[in-house]
């Protein structure tokens, strides 16, 4: 098992900045990709950036050239989040992967924070 927990969200103005944290603890010798996703009101859970135990980082297009994920070798996964816009608002979601095969990959999720940003 692993626990997640994240912390950093809040409220900011259009343009500017905020870092998510998440501690991953548990099991974390089996964790292959961490990463974040996040939920905005009537929507859909959506990527927004993953990066391998190999330091591989992918992003999800919306967040591409604002957005730096990256992770330390404390089992801990950052989310630089800079020019933020109103359509960043929503709860953020760290995610961590144990890809055992193809065929089976468990997911751990953390509690989520709210990132609000205002107009």
């Amino acid at each position: 098992q692993v626990q997640l927990v994240e912390s950093g969200g809040g409220l900011v103005q259009a343009g500017g900045s905020l870092r998510l944290s998440c501690v991953a603890s548990g099991s974390t010798f089996s964790i292959n990709v961490m990463g974040w996703y996040r939920q905005a009101p009537g929507k859909q859970r959506e990527l927004v950036a993953t990066i391998s135990r190999g330091g591989r980082t992918n992003y999800a297009d919306s967040v591409k050239g604002r957005f730096t994920i990256s992770r330390d070798n404390k089992n801990t996964v950052y989310l630089q989040m800079n020019s933020l816009k109103s359509d960043d608002t929503a709860v953020y979601y760290c995610n961590a992967q144990n890809i055992q095969n193809i065929f089976t990959t468990t997911d751990y999720w953390g509690q989520g924070t709210q990132v609000t940003v205002s107009s």
